[in-house]
């Protein structure tokens, strides 16, 4: 059966040439258009699409009052579109906040070399946030458990949201016991850096992670996110507003200090260099044959060789296998590699690339990330 596929935006260009390439795609069906967030978020209830590919600035409502409204009363994947430019970033950040999955930018010649390449990565994004769409929707009455408690998971995941009213109803209707989450034990290891990378999804995981760590948090951390040039500034600031720890866009010869969490600019290579304590980081061009600028293996890769088995680090949520050479050369130095476990991740490519190739030593749901870290360097 091919995704469902509701189409928003104002411009009656815009939606037909979206919709021609999703439905050049067998596997892809648009049911239906919208001009604006209040059409938008009465097509999301009638029509129950896949997925949604939404517009951000729009008359009657815009798109991220409606990726609220939509996440409150027909939880569904979200698929922005955004200017590149400081406030596209900002406004997109705000999306993804409201519940929105991904984003890519309207103008398609700015994330392709050619058209093809960005019709076939339009279709690709939208095809795995239809795999999300299961675990986003919340049920309309509680089912009862039939499992028997030891065949639970003792790891708690995300659950879909859902609003307060359904929250009361299955309080008071269908109560069942909860195991308590299980117990993580700190390995022993010491560590002198924290590296993380992510791609698709991204944004969100790393907010939810970085927003609960302390001030005093003993390492430097360095970040690796997929996102165009404009954007990371933005989304460096928005973290740094949020986090207790220090966060910001990382610079060429920025030295690394604990507590601060430095974001790999966007369309450059971030490496590091020296040795653990006085270590700096360099901010190279991103090269024209490489795929992702940031790279994740590149800055894995330079960790490994300046702090060897005293890194932490984890792969989150992603498209496509960047991290994996790059933790093999980590968990080769002795290093830690986690991983996001598949139930939490918006798309599970990258943390599956480490997990499939044995790398990663434990896998993790996002909501516990932060309480593993904790655990980990001894602040819990």
């Amino acid at each position: 059966m091919a995704v469902k596929v509701l189409v928003v935006d104002d411009s009656s260009f815009f939606r037909r040439r979206v919709s021609e390439i999703i439905n050049a795609d067998p596997r892809l069906e648009v049911i239906g258009d919208a001009v604006n967030g209040k059409e938008a978020v009465e097509k999301a209830r009638t029509l129950k699409p896949d997925v949604i590919t939404m517009d951000i600035e729009m008359p009657v409502m815009d798109g991220i009052t409606a990726v609220r409204e939509i996440m409150k009363t027909n939880p569904t994947p979200i698929l922005m579109f955004s200017s590149l430019t400081h406030e596209g970033a900002k406004s997109t950040l705000d999306a993804l906040d409201a519940g929105a999955l991904d984003f890519l930018p309207k103008k398609f010649e700015d994330i392709a070399r050619n058209k093809d390449e960005a019709v076939s990565l339009l279709q690709k994004r939208v095809g795995e946030l239809a795999r999300k769409r299961l675990f986003m929707r919340a049920p309309s009455r509680p089912a009862a458990s039939t499992a028997p408690a030891a065949t639970r998971r003792p790891l708690t995941t995300a659950r879909p949201a859902v609003s307060s009213s359904s929250t009361t109803a299955l309080t008071r209707s269908a109560p069942s016991p909860v195991r308590p989450a299980a117990r993580f034990k700190a390995t022993g290891k010491t560590y002198q850096l924290m590296a993380i990378g992510t791609s698709t999804g991204g944004p969100v995981a790393l907010q939810k992670i970085l927003t609960q760590l302390p001030a005093n948090f003993p390492y430097p951390i360095v970040l690796v996110q997929h996102m165009p040039a404009t954007f990371t500034a933005a989304f460096a600031a928005r973290l740094n507003n949020l986090c207790k720890i220090s966060v910001k866009e990382a610079e060429d010869g920025d030295v690394l200090r604990a507590g601060t969490a430095y974001l790999a600019p966007g369309g450059k290579q971030m490496m590091l260099e020296g040795r653990p304590g006085s270590s700096r980081l360099r901010i190279i061009d991103g090269g024209d044959r490489m795929n992702y600028k940031p790279c994740v293996d590149v800055t894995f890769g330079s960790a490994a060789k300046v702090y060897h088995d005293k890194v932490l680090s984890m792969i989150l949520t992603g498209m496509g296998a960047d991290g994996r050479d790059g933790s093999r050369m980590l968990k080769s130095a002795g290093a830690t590699v986690w991983a996001q476990d598949e139930e939490s991740c918006v798309v599970y490519g990258m943390p599956q690339a480490v997990a499939k190739a044995g790398i990663s030593s434990e896998d993790l749901p996002l909501d516990r990330i932060a309480e593993r870290i904790l655990i980990e360097v001894g602040l819990a």
